[in-house]
């Protein structure tokens, strides 16, 4: 079976893919990205039997006829939080003026260039009016996630799903950003409308959504719906 799935939910996965590729001796293909760089993907042809992606992106791709209507099945909620370097001071982000106060007292931050966090963050800088002030600050990875770049010294704070920042060694989570600035985004499955194994892939979308795997959602850093 194939499956085209977001990063940010590709920690859940990897735990869980064992289990289903047992009951149902089908293995699984996957490709991983953001949800960004799949809908270019699938754009330019490519296809499968599931893909997990944002719920807005589900739907558009259901109104596009690329997905099955009525397909879509919501997993889990993630938000954007902020990470340093295990062993640094975690500066107070409690707040709209403490995330302004600890990014300009930064000396550099780190967010990806085609993830939601990344094209969600820059919205924040340009509200809390630092926009322009932060730009020499600024570390965007060609590849690799967020948190290797903090890791590896190169960025003071890197922003991006709390669920793709837990995975990384060598990181400690600071906290979501603010109540009043925060973007939660729903992670949700589409079965294709060129599927091949339609019924792997729902009963893939079953053990995703089982009681027993929420525990599972909220360990990295997600919630589940």
């Amino acid at each position: 079976m194939k499956l085209l799935c977001s990063n940010g939910v590709k920690a859940v996965l990897l735990e869980l893919i064992p289990q289903p590729e047992r009951s149902t001796g089908t293995k699984l293909a996957i490709t991983w990205a953001s949800t960004a760089m799949l809908l270019d993907q699938i754009k330019g042809g490519a296809d499968g039997d599931l893909t997990i992606l944002t719920a807005e992106a589900i739907d558009a791709l259901i109104a596009q006829g690329k997905l099955v209507a009525g397909s879509r099945v919501d997993l889990a909620r993630s938000a954007i939080g902020i990470a340093v370097r295990q062993g640094a001071k975690k500066p107070d982000i409690s707040s709209p003026a403490a995330l302004k106060a600890a990014l300009l007292a930064a000396k550099s931050i780190c967010y990806s260039r085609t993830g939601i966090s990344g094209i969600y963050f820059p919205t924040v800088l340009e509200r809390l009016g630092i926009a322009e002030a932060m730009q020499g600050k600024i570390v965007i990875p060609e590849v690799g996630m967020v948190g290797d770049v903090v890791v590896k010294g190169d960025a003071e704070l890197g922003i991006q799903q709390i669920s793709e920042l837990l995975p990384v060694p060598g990181v400690e989570i600071v906290g979501p950003l603010p109540d009043e600035l925060q973007k939660m985004t729903t992670f949700s499955a589409g079965v294709f409308a060129t599927a091949k194994e339609p019924d792997a892939a729902r009963a893939l979308v079953k053990a995703l959504t089982a009681p027993a795997v929420r525990p599972l959602y909220r360990e990295k850093g997600m919630e589940a719906v």
